[in-house]
């Protein structure tokens, strides 16, 4: 996975590229707010993240 970090319009954005997405179309983009909402609630994501 690639890790990039941009702005949008004057804020800051971090940009996650998976690696099959190898021309970089369809990054997995967030700023702050939502980053934070995600470190917040990392085991949850996690949780959901691991069910089958």
């Amino acid at each position: 996975m690639a890790v990039e970090f941009d702005e949008f319009k004057g804020h800051k954005m971090i940009k996650l590229i998976s690696e099959k997405d190898q021309e970089g179309k369809y990054p997995f983009s967030f700023g702050k707010n939502k980053a934070k909402l995600i470190v917040e609630n990392y085991e949850a994501i996690k949780k959901f993240a691991e069910e089958e």
